[in-house]
């Protein structure tokens, strides 16, 4: 409690003494009065507590560790005090609009391109620190929200997903030290509590709408005509949408759209997965030192982002048992798994406009409860199951011997050649399409719509059960 008062008093007396010297916390020019009138400001208070109590810790374990780990410390460091310098210039600067955005968060993005450096060329013995530290910093973009079209998710769940990303890498820092140095794993947990519960409380309690920006100040910087070399703008444009809300148009001629481009371009054959987000053996749940998931137990309360399922947290992980369970994933196009046996089975569950692929043989796989979800598969041992989706779009690329669609609306299949002679079954279930590739190798594919109305007559003692025929089908 004493060394947090310390703390508290030396960051009042800095703040004093750049306002007196005229200078700021990286050597820029202090504000003016406003500005000052903004520094004493509760929230930005607050995020001086934030950086003294959280950030301190990471520090202080940082210069008992010395080198690289001291180096991307100090550019976290440097990447929260920017943010705090972009907390008071929004509270004086009009909202700017989406092509001015970029410009007002050039300081942020350049800390972020900074830090990105220190990852790149030959690795380093401390990659995973690094990796930890870098992925995190891109929690820091939550003050770019600037409302529910902006492609982001809400400042809360950004901070929570972006988290995530990092702790892959920091639970391996964990289990590599344990028992070698307890100043690294001392590192870890700071850096983790840093984001959750530091950050993610702080704008909880600050900014869940977003950063506050003045009604009446001056207005933003226009952006440059032309963008920084190697600095990408931040945030990044939100991903095209999964399946195309343009109505299907009967030429042949017109560009495949959706999962039908997805699916086109995988057949063909390219090196459509080279970008895709791989699961690595240290981030399966058997490996990694919390035993327990992509986001811990403490961390399930949640805001109600439209980001994440009200159902709980997204995960992608193998449990314990051989079951690799897929939950929640929304808007997610690069989920992969590439590392699976026969003996393994996959569970998809409450995920929206996302795309899976499974690269490997696995005994069965379920989708359940989904919408508008793209699955890519090579082969299944048991059977393919889909129970309660809409929208759902898979692609056999080996061999299935059984497919069944039970309780679904709008399901399109597309198999192999070695997957035709699968048995479809369906219950309850509509619009229903079979895609199964054409005789020649480049050939177009043909589609088969399965019937979902039948005929049932009564003759010679018992019931016959023909399915409708609809005309062109």
């Amino acid at each position: 409690m004493e060394e947090k008062l310390i703390a508290r008093l030396e960051s009042a007396v800095a703040r004093l003494e750049s306002l007196s010297t005229g200078f700021g916390s990286r050597g820029l020019p202090a504000f003016d009065d406003d500005t000052a009138a903004s520094s004493s400001d509760p929230s930005i208070l607050a995020f001086d507590d934030l950086i003294s109590q959280y950030l301190g810790r990471v520090s202080s374990a940082a210069e008992k560790i010395g080198g690289q780990v001291l180096e991307v410390t100090n550019v976290l460091q440097e990447a929260f005090n920017v943010q705090k310098e972009l907390l008071i210039k929004a509270k004086q600067t009009q909202k700017p609009d989406p092509a001015g955005l970029p410009e007002f968060l050039k300081p942020l993005n350049e800390v972020m391109v900074k830090a990105n450096a220190l990852t790149e060329g030959r690795r380093s013995e401390f990659f995973n620190h690094l990796k930890s530290a870098t992925d995190s910093l891109s929690a820091l973009a939550w003050i770019a929200f600037t409302g529910k079209d902006c492609g982001m998710s809400m400042p809360i769940a950004h901070v929570e997903e972006s988290w995530q990303m990092a702790e892959f890498y920091n639970n391996k820092v964990l289990v590599e030290y344990k028992s070698k140095d307890p100043n690294h794993v001392e590192w870890a947990k700071a850096i983790k509590e840093l984001y959750l519960p530091g950050l993610r409380d702080y704008v909880k309690s600050h900014y869940p709408l977003g950063p506050v920006w003045s009604a009446t100040g001056k207005p933003a910087a226009a952006p440059p005509k032309a963008p920084t070399p190697g600095a990408p703008a931040l945030p990044p444009p939100p991903p095209a949408s999964l399946f195309s809300s343009e109505s299907s148009q009967a030429s042949s001629s017109r560009p495949k759209e959706g999962m039908a481009a997805v699916f086109q371009e995988i057949s063909s054959g390219k090196p459509v997965t080279s970008g895709l987000r791989k699961v690595t053996d240290d981030m399966k749940t058997k490996n990694r030192a919390d035993r327990s998931g992509v986001v811990s137990a403490g961390e399930k309360g949640r805001s109600n982002s439209p980001s994440f399922s009200k159902a709980g947290p997204p995960k992608l992980e193998l449990q314990v048992g051989r079951k690799w369970v897929v939950e929640n994933q929304i808007g997610k196009k690069q989920l992969v798994i590439d590392d699976c046996d026969s003996k393994q089975s996959v569970y998809v569950y409450g995920c929206k406009e996302s795309v899976l692929q499974i690269q490997g043989k696995v005994n069965n796989i379920t989708i359940d409860k989904c919408t508008k979800m793209g699955v890519v598969f090579t082969d299944v041992v048991a059977a393919f199951e889909i129970v309660n989706c809409n929208g759902v779009e898979v692609q056999c690329q080996g061999s299935a011997p059984t497919i069944s669609v039970d309780n679904t609306t709008g399901c399109q299949l597309y198999l192999s050649k070695e997957s035709l002679g699968t048995s479809i079954t369906t219950a309850k279930s509509s619009e229903i399409n079979v895609l199964v590739p054409g005789a020649e190798p480049n050939g177009d594919w043909g589609e088969h719509s399965l019937p979902q109305q039948f005929v049932h007559t009564f003759k010679d003692g018992h019931f016959e059960t023909t399915p409708v025929s609809h005309s062109g089908g």
